[in-house]
């Protein structure tokens, strides 16, 4: 039976890239090669869960206003917060949302939002795991060891696993061409027949 590659796995990889010698936890008094190693995987993490995928966005979020003082607050693991309603203009302004076509952050309703959100580890799929640690052994490679002959072995796999990965997304989100406006006008479907 397959398993997921554990956040251990992926440390080790990149320890595995530099020509390091593995670990046997993540827990405790860690190398330094590890603790950094450990640090980019969960930089990379971010970056990447950061530009929004189908596995890490939630659509038609209620966000409501607190009691106190009619604040949003944006939920924590949140890195990309968009109104549903595309009447409001919102934006996330350090921990609450600032409704811009109002000039406020006071709000005296819930408002629907579509979230993405920063995922742990173990809530990653696998695809999103292996390009994840892939670049980020590419990464702190160049900032470790800066071999451009390492970066390029490490590139090709990274590069493959990106792919698998966008192939894998799309799959799952059951997107077609129509989803995208640009694409969708083009071949008329939102063209204006009155003029």
């Amino acid at each position: 039976m397959a398993t997921l590659t554990s956040q251990l796995e992926s440390v080790n990889v990149m320890l595995g890239h530099i020509g390091e010698s593995p670990i046997n936890t993540l827990s405790g008094i860690l190398p330094i090669s590890a603790t950094t190693a450990l640090a980019v995987l969960n930089e990379v993490s971010k970056e990447i869960q950061s530009e929004g995928w189908h596995f890490n966005s939630e659509k038609n979020v209620a966000l409501s206003p607190d009691t106190d003082n009619n604040s949003i607050t944006v939920p924590t693991d949140a890195v990309q917060v968009d109104a549903d309603d595309k009447s409001v203009d919102i934006v996330q302004r350090g921990s609450v949302l600032f409704n811009r076509t109002d000039n406020t952050d006071t709000f005296t309703e819930s408002i629907k939002v579509n979230l993405v959100r920063l995922l742990d580890w173990d809530s990653l799929p696998e695809e999103a795991r292996r390009y994840i640690s892939l670049r980020a052994s590419r990464v702190f490679q160049g900032r470790t060891v800066g071999s451009r002959e390492l970066e390029a072995l490490i590139a090709r796999d990274e590069y493959q696993a990106r792919s698998r990965l966008e192939e894998s997304d799309y799959g799952n989100s059951d997107r077609t061409i129509f989803d995208n406006f640009d694409a969708a006008t083009r071949i008329g479907i939102n063209r204006n027949y009155d003029i």
